[in-house]
C-alpha cells in the first residue's frame, strides 16, 4: 500500500505565539508536520530490523580486522562494559567462526540485509521531504540513492571507533573529527535523499544541528548506557538489550529529526536566507479538515 499524502499540520499557532514567539510558534508547527514521535519510531525501528541481520553477515563474511572495527565501533558509541560487550563480541566473532552459520548465511543473508537496511534509507527519505515540504520522489529517481546512501554509511560506521580517537591523535582532537564528519555526511544525506531539489547551502544547517545533538548524545550515552543495558542484560537476558538499545534509537532519532526538521525552519529566517539563497517556500494549500 502507498504512503498517504502529507497532510497539512492540524497545529495552529495561535495568536499570541505569533504576536510574541513567532519563531517559536514556526518550530511548533514544523514538529507538528514532520510528525515528530512517528518519524523517529519509524526510524529507530527500520535501523533496528536493518542492523541485526547486518551484524550477522558481517560476523559471518566479513575479515578478522572488520569484525573488530565492529565491535569497536558498537562499544565506542554505547560505551559498552562488561557483560553487554562480552554480548556483543561473541555474536560477531563466533558467527565467524561457525561454518555452518557462514553457508547459511551467503548471498540469501546478504539480500535481506540491504533489504532491510534500505527500508530505513527510505523512511529517512521521507521525513526529510517532509521536514522540507516536498512531495514523496518517484522510485528511480530514489532507488539507487537508498543504497549509496547505504554502502557509505556502513563504511561511516566502520569507522567510527578511530574516528573517534582521531586515528590516534587522541579523544579531544577525535571529537572535533567526528563533529566535522557527522556535519558531512548528514549533510550530504539530505542533499542525497532529496534527489538535489533542494541546494547544498540551505541543507547546512540541519546538517549542523544533527551532528552536535548527535555527537552530544553519544557522549551522554555512554554515561547512561553501559549500566542501563548491563542491568537489563541481568534482569531479563537478551530480551532486556532489546528494550534499551530500540529506546536508545528511538532517542537518537528524535535528536535526528528534529535537527532536520529545525534546519529547514532556521534556512528559512530572513536573515539565514539571505546568506544560504534559500528558496521561497511554496505555497501550501489551506486545511479543509472538518472540525472534530
Amino acid at each position: 500500500m502507498s504512503e498517504p499524502r502529507d497532510k497539512p499540520p492540524r497545529f495552529t499557532v495561535p495568536a499570541w505565539m505569533r504576536k510574541y514567539t513567532p519563531f517559536l510558534g514556526r518550530i511548533l508547527e514544523q514538529f507538528a508536520r514532520v510528525n515528530l514521535l512517528d518519524c523517529a519510531t519509524r526510524l529507530a525501528a527500520q535501523a533496528f530490523l536493518g542492523a541485526i541481520p547486518a551484524i550477522f553477515v558481517i560476523g559471518a563474511l566479513a575479515p578478522d580486522w572488520m569484525r573488530k572495527q565492529l565491535v569497536s565501533t558498537i562499544s565506542g558509541t554505547l560505551g559498552l562494559t562488561g557483560p553487554a560487550l562480552d554480548q556483543v563480541r561473541s555474536v560477531v566473532h563466533n558467527s565467524g567462526e561457525d561454518t555452518a552459520t557462514i553457508a547459511s548465511t551467503g548471498a540469501v543473508g546478504v539480500v535481506v540485509t540491504l533489504l532491510s537496511a534500505t527500508a530505513c534509507s527510505r523512511a529517512l527519505q521521507r521525513t526529510c521531504e517532509r521536514a522540507w515540504h516536498l512531495p514523496k520522489a518517484g522510485a528511480r529517481l530514489a532507488a539507487w540513492r537508498w543504497v549509496a546512501w547505504l554502502l557509505v554509511w556502513l563504511t561511516a560506521l566502520l569507522f567510527q571507533g578511530p574516528i573517534q580517537q582521531a586515528f590516534g591523535a587522541g579523544r579531544a582532537l577525535g571529537a572535533v573529527v567526528s563533529l566535522i564528519s557527522g556535519i558531512l555526511l548528514w549533510w550530504w544525506t539530505q542533499h542525497l535523499l532529496l534527489g538535489g531539489r533542494v541546494r547544498w547551502l540551505p541543507l547546512l544547517p540541519g546538517a549542523v544541528l544533527v551532528a552536535v545533538g548527535q555527537s552530544a548524545f553519544s557522549w551522554g550515552s555512554t554515561f547512561y548506557m553501559p549500566r542501563a543495558l548491563n542491568h537489563s542484560l541481568q534482569q531479563f537476558g537478551s530480551l532486556g538489550l532489546v528494550f534499551v538499545i530500540l529506546s536508545w534509537l528511538i532517542m537518537f532519532f528524535v535528536v535526528v529529526t528534529m535537527g532536520v526538521a529545525l534546519g529547514y525552519v532556521l534556512a528559512h529566517e530572513h536573515l539565514l536566507a539571505q546568506r544560504l539563497g534559500t528558496a521561497d517556500d511554496p505555497k501550501e494549500p489551506a486545511a479543509t479538515a472538518a472540525p472534530q
